[in-house]
C-alpha cells in the first residue's frame, strides 16, 4: 500500500486525443486528491508544448515509432525501444512515481514496459473505438485495461472519455467573456465554431470558404482554427480565423454550434460543454471517427456528414436545416443535457488512489 504523497507519471503523447485526456486525469488526481502529477513525452508530438503550459512536469524520452511503410527500417526498433524504456525506467526512479496512467501514442508503450519492470502499477486508458497497438501492450503486460466505449478489441471496464474537470463550467460568464476580448467576437451575434483538429483539416477548411460568407449573412459569427500546416483563410467580417486554439475552454464557451472532426476526445468534451455539433469523421483509417460520433448523435446532440458529401454548399444547408427543425439547436442542447459526459475523470482519479492507498 503507498501512502501520501502519491506520484503518478501520464504517458500520452503525440496529439491532442492522447494528451488531453491524460490532462484531464491528471487535473482530478492533482486537484481533488493532492497527487503529484509528472508526465513523460518525447519531442514528437504536441506535448512539448501542450503539457508545460498546463503545469505539469515534462520528462523526455526518445520515441519509438513504428516505420509501417519502410520495413527494413524494423531491424532498429529493439534497440530504439530499449533505450526508450530505460529511459522511462530513469524518470520512474527519479519521481518515485506509484503508477503510471496512459493513453496511447509513441511514448506509451515504452512506459507501460518501464513500468512492469519496476514493479508498479500502471493504467491503459483508450479512448478511441478501435484500441491502438501500444495499449492492446499494455493491457496484455498487465495493465489495467479502461475503454472509453465498447468493442475497442482492448479488455478493460468501459469509463467514457475523461474531460477536464473544470471545462464546461462557465457559471459565471468568465470563460466566454474571455473569448469574446482575445478573438474580437460580437458579443450579439451567435457563433460557429470551426476546427479540423491540431493540425486542421483541408476539406473542412475548404467548406467553410466557401459558406462562410452565406452563414455570416445568415446572422452568424465564425472562430475557425485552420491549423498551422495550412494557409490563411481571406479575411472576412464577423469572421476571425487562426491557426490554432490554444483556449479552447473559452472556445467552446462562446460556440453556439461545433463543425469539427470527430476525434473521442473532441466529441467528448464538445459534448461535456452541451454544444451542438456537426461532426465530419475523418475519412482515413479504420473508421474510428465516424464510430466515435454515433451514440451523440444517435441522441440527437449532433449530426454528422461524411467527409466525400461536404462542400460549402451542403455545410450551408445543414445549418439551416437545424435552425428551421422543430426545437432546432435548443433541442440539441437539451440532449446533450442527459448526457453523462464529464465525471469520467474523477471517476478514474478516484479509481487510482483507491487502488494506490489499499
Amino acid at each position: 500500500m503507498a501512502t501520501s504523497p502519491l506520484t503518478v507519471l501520464l504517458a500520452g503523447g503525440g496529439t491532442a486525443g492522447h494528451i488531453e485526456p491524460a490532462l484531464a486525469v491528471g487535473e482530478a488526481l492533482a486537484s481533488r486528491h493532492g497527487v503529484q502529477v509528472e508526465a513523460l513525452g518525447t519531442t514528437k508530438g504536441l506535448e512539448t508544448t501542450i503539457i508545460p503550459a498546463r503545469g505539469v512536469q515534462l520528462h523526455l524520452i526518445d520515441p519509438v515509432p513504428i516505420p509501417r511503410k519502410k520495413p527494413w527500417k524494423l531491424l532498429a526498433v529493439p534497440g530504439k525501444l530499449v533505450r526508450s524504456v530505460q529511459q522511462s525506467r530513469r524518470v520512474i526512479k527519479q519521481t518515485g512515481a506509484d503508477a503510471v496512467f496512459g493513453t496511447g501514442g509513441y511514448v506509451s508503450a515504452s512506459a507501460y514496459l518501464a513500468a512492469k519492470a519496476a514493479g508498479i502499477p500502471f493504467y491503459v486508458l483508450e479512448t478511441n473505438a478501435l484500441a491502438g497497438m501500444a495499449n492492446k501492450l499494455g493491457v496484455r503486460l498487465g495493465g489495467v485495461g479502461l475503454n472509453a466505449v465498447e468493442g475497442s478489441g482492448m479488455a478493460g471496464d468501459v469509463v467514457g472519455i475523461p474531460v477536464r474537470p473544470s471545462l464546461g463550467a462557465d457559471k459565471d460568464g468568465t470563460a466566454r467573456q474571455r473569448a469574446l476580448t482575445q478573438w474580437g467576437l460580437d458579443p450579439q451575434r451567435p457563433t460557429i465554431l470551426v476546427t479540423g483538429g491540431s493540425q486542421g483539416a483541408a476539406s473542412i477548411n475548404a467548406a467553410v470558404a466557401e459558406a462562410a460568407q452565406d452563414l455570416i449573412n445568415d446572422g452568424w459569427q465564425i472562430l475557425h482554427a485552420y491549423g498551422r500546416k495550412n494557409a490563411e483563410p481571406s479575411a472576412l467580417e464577423h469572421y476571425r480565423a487562426v491557426p490554432y486554439i490554444d483556449d479552447m475552454e473559452a472556445a467552446l464557451a462562446v460556440a453556439d454550434l461545433v463543425v469539427c472532426r470527430s476525434g473521442a476526445m473532441t466529441v467528448a468534451e464538445v459534448t461535456a460543454c452541451g454544444v451542438p455539433a456537426i461532426y465530419i469523421p475523418l475519412p482515413h483509417g479504420n473508421g474510428e471517427q465516424g464510430r466515435n460520433s454515433q451514440p451523440v448523435v444517435r441522441a440527437g446532440g449532433a449530426v454528422q456528414i461524411d467527409d466525400a458529401d461536404l462542400s460549402g454548399q451542403r455545410l450551408v444547408a445543414q445549418i439551416h436545416s437545424l435552425q428551421s427543425a422543430e426545437g432546432g439547436l435548443a433541442a440539441m442542447k437539451d440532449a446533450l443535457a442527459s448526457s453523462p459526459a464529464g465525471d469520467a475523470a474523477e471517476r478514474i482519479a478516484e479509481r487510482i488512489v483507491t487502488d494506490l492507498r489499499r
